[in-house]
């Protein structure tokens, strides 16, 4: 298993390198453009301004997508749960956070059916252990349940909110950037500016997003085996994805529809297999969706589950 954690940590820090390079494109690309538009108009400093400018734009869409993203607890539609109303659920989650040396969070439960198990909080002193009903009802044993409370707090001793949200930063940049360019053209922009900075934040966005879906991949993989390494058991985290995964195949796609914003924070993928059908009977597929279909494999924040059951079913064999 060595070999696997040198790869998994080979693959992070090739992962973080391709996105300082997406970032360092989409800075470059935004100061090209503008620095062309003022050497075209005979300005003298030219270079001096697009940088002024460059930085200007990076600042601005920051703060509109900061301000319009809403939060996951919301997403997460759970309410706090006192350690007298859940205590098992409390000791088992304070034991796996004393083993990994990390404050207890705040248990949270969701009513939902959807098995979801989200650790949300970008630092580890105000993280919330979000498990929803499902997932409860999904495994069976205390030991499952445990082993999926350490693959989640896992993500926290391992900062993988903060890291997975500076990740995050370029893609979230070029997709504001991407939709105030478009908005401009509307309103009469130059096409000079527009269609230049709209091909360039669509390229760093796809390019982006498929990078921080490698990294989300790898950090799973991570969890995992530190999962393990506290519980000692790697057969009851693989007990434990193979009955969430047949609960979230049992669950109607609508239902997942409505988890699928906080799909790539839980401890397994939350979407729907099949699209929302269009046409007077329902029964004509979108056509993005083929699209989707062929792209989806570059954009999965989790490896497949399969996989993971089978690594681990390894790792117990290796005991």
């Amino acid at each position: 298993m060595r070999a696997l954690v040198a790869r998994l940590y080979l693959q992070m820090v090739f992962v973080i390198l391709a996105l300082v390079c997406i970032t360092g494109a989409l800075l470059v690309g935004i100061w090209a453009t503008f620095y062309g538009l003022f050497t075209y108009l005979g300005l003298g400093v030219a270079s001096q301004l697009s940088a002024i400018i460059t930085g200007a734009v990076i600042v601005t869409i920051g703060y509109l997508e900061y301000i319009q993203q809403p939060t996951v607890e919301h997403l997460t539609d759970a309410e706090p749960v006192r350690p007298a109303d859940a205590p098992e659920l409390h000791q088992s989650m304070t034991k796996v956070a004393t083993q990994l040396n990390i404050p207890v969070p705040t248990l949270a439960l969701s009513d939902r059916d959807t098995p979801e198990a989200v650790a949300v909080g970008l630092r580890p002193q105000t993280v919330h252990l979000v498990l929803s009903q499902g997932t409860l009802d999904s495994l069976a044993t205390a030991e499952e349940l445990e082993s999926v409370i350490a693959h989640e707090l896992a993500h926290v001793k391992n900062w993988d909110a903060m890291v997975m949200t500076i990740a995050s930063v370029p893609v979230v940049l070029a997709d504001g950037l991407r939709s105030q360019a478009i908005e401009f053209s509307k309103s009469g922009g130059w096409i000079i500016i527009t269609v230049p900075l709209a091909i360039l934040s669509t390229g760093v966005w796809f390019v982006g997003n498929v990078i921080i879906a490698g990294l989300a991949r790898v950090r799973e993989q991570v969890a995992d085996r530190s999962a393990v390494e506290i519980t000692g058991s790697p057969a009851a985290l693989a007990t434990a994805l193979e009955r969430l995964d047949q609960g979230i195949t049992t669950t109607p796609d609508h239902d997942l529809r409505t988890v699928s914003a906080v799909s790539s924070l839980s401890i397994l993928p939350l979407e729907p297999e099949e699209p929302v059908l269009l046409g007077p009977e329902g029964s004509v597929e979108p056509l993005h969706w083929k699209i989707e279909k062929r792209l989806r494999y570059f954009f999965k924040t989790h490896p497949a589950t399969e996989d993971r059951i089978e690594i681990l079913s390894r790792m117990a064999n290796e005991d």
